[in-house]
C-alpha cells in the first residue's frame, strides 16, 4: 500500500510476541510500547533533513549532519498514544508535544474529539502522530483534520498495529501523510478491533482492566 512502511525485523516480531500476549503484564506492555515507538521513530525520520555541522572530534574537525529537534512536534492521541510517548522523547527529546483527546462511542464506533491542546507555532512544525492502533482510521483522519486546520504542511502517523481497513481510510483520505507501523494485522471484527491485535491498549497500558 502506498505511503505505508511496516517494520519486518525478528527484534520486533519477538517484542510485538509478548506485546500481543494476554498473560503480559501492565508494567513490561507499558514498557514494550515504549520501546517500540522508540523503533518506529528511528524508520519514521529515515528520509528528514539535517543542517551541516562542524564537529570537533579527538582527532579531528569533520562536517556532519546534525537534526533541528525544534523543527518537529510529537501529538499523542490520548490516551493510550501517550504511552508511546517516553519512547520517542528519547531519540528526539527537544520536540514539543501537542495532546489530541479522542474516544470511542461504543454504540457508533466513531470517534469523539475531546481535547486539543498544541504549541501556538504547531503550523511551522513537522507533526508525528502517535497512536498504538490505527483500527477504523477515524481517530487518525480526525486528528490529521485538526492539524491541517491549524496549517500543519507536513505529518507523520506512527502506530504499532494496524488494520487494512484503517490504512485504506487513512491513505485515501490523507495520501500525503506517512504510516509507519510494527505491524499490518489481518482485519477488523464487528466490534471495530483488530484482529489478531492486543486488545485495548490503553486500558492494557494504564491497567484500568
Amino acid at each position: 500500500m502506498k505511503n505505508v512502511t511496516a517494520l519486518e525485523h525478528p527484534l520486533i516480531e519477538h517484542k510485538l510476541s509478548i506485546l500481543r500476549d494476554k498473560h503480559t503484564g501492565t508494567k513490561l506492555f507499558r514498557e514494550l510500547v515504549s520501546e517500540i515507538g522508540a523503533y518506529l521513530i528511528y524508520e519514521a525520520m529515515r528520509d528528514v533533513p539535517l543542517v551541516e555541522t562542524v564537529v570537533e572530534t579527538p582527532i579531528k574537525t569533520i562536517k556532519m549532519g546534525r537534526l533541528n529537534e525544534d523543527n518537529y512536534a510529537f501529538a499523542p492521541i490520548m490516551r493510550a498514544g501517550m504511552g508511546m510517548l517516553d519512547g520517542v522523547l528519547k531519540v528526539i527529546p527537544n520536540a514539543k508535544i501537542a495532546h489530541v483527546g479522542m474516544y470511542r462511542d461504543e454504540t457508533t464506533f466513531e470517534p469523539v474529539n475531546y481535547f486539543f491542546k498544541a504549541p501556538e507555532d504547531i503550523g511551522d512544525r513537522e507533526v508525528i502522530i502517535l497512536d498504538p492502533m490505527l483500527a477504523t482510521g477515524g481517530s487518525a483522519c480526525d486528528a490529521i483534520e485538526l492539524f491541517k486546520e491549524k496549517g500543519v504542511k507536513k505529518m507523520r502517523f506512527i502506530c504499532l498495529i494496524a488494520a487494512p481497513e484503517g490504512l485504506e481510510k487513512v491513505t485515501s483520505e490523507h495520501p500525503d501523510v506517512p504510516i509507519i507501523c510494527a505491524h499490518i494485522d489481518d482485519q477488523l471484527n464487528d466490534n471495530k478491533y483488530i484482529v489478531p491485535g492486543l486488545g485495548d491498549a490503553g486500558d492494557r497500558i494504564f491497567g484500568t482492566k
